[in-house]
């Protein structure tokens, strides 16, 4: 009877922890500064190279506002991976960081805009190092990982670049 408490505690203590792993991005390169715009050849080039990046992270599932320049930029790794794209609203974010909370053991993308996809990561728990994404800046490439224990939560932020380089 002791060992079978013992065993469901354990169970119960490690069924607790989980780790989530969120990418965000803005989306790529655009035609031009309407709403409706597409994604410009180096846009394309982006969105593929965003796919090579991602194909081995096991991405479960995929976040990204109704513009046509985010969704082009995540159907690439969609196709690939054969998962579903999810509309999110682009204001207020805290509507997507909401539903990225409550997300458990996954590994997930969200495609956002150069005004949101740093207020997204805050809005998770980090402090990136960049204050603003420029407007002609679309190479960056954030991380954040949620671990939850059972006794406390950890949340680090890794930032890095894809694709063709954006000049300064």
């Amino acid at each position: 009877m002791r060992l079978t408490l013992l065993f469901l505690t354990l169970l119960a203590f490690i069924a607790g922890c989980s780790t989530t792993t969120v990418y965000i991005v803005r989306h790529g390169e655009k035609v031009d500064e309407s709403d409706s715009t597409n994604l410009s050849p180096a846009g394309f080039a982006r969105a593929n190279a965003l796919a090579d990046t991602l194909a081995n992270r096991g991405i479960d599932s995929i976040f990204s506002t109704p513009y046509r320049r985010t969704r082009q930029t995540a159907e690439p790794l969609a196709k690939r991976m054969g998962v579903a794209i999810t509309n999110y609203p682009a204001k207020p974010v805290d509507a997507i960081v909401e539903r990225v909370r409550h997300i458990r053991n996954k590994t997930v993308l969200v495609v956002g805009h150069s005004n949101t996809i740093l207020e997204i990561a805050k809005g998770l728990g980090t402090s990136p190092s960049l204050a603003k994404i420029e407007s002609g800046d679309f190479d960056n490439l954030l991380r954040v990982r949620i671990h939850r224990g059972p006794f406390a939560k950890s949340i680090d932020l890794s930032q890095s670049t894809y694709g063709q380089i954006t000049p300064p």
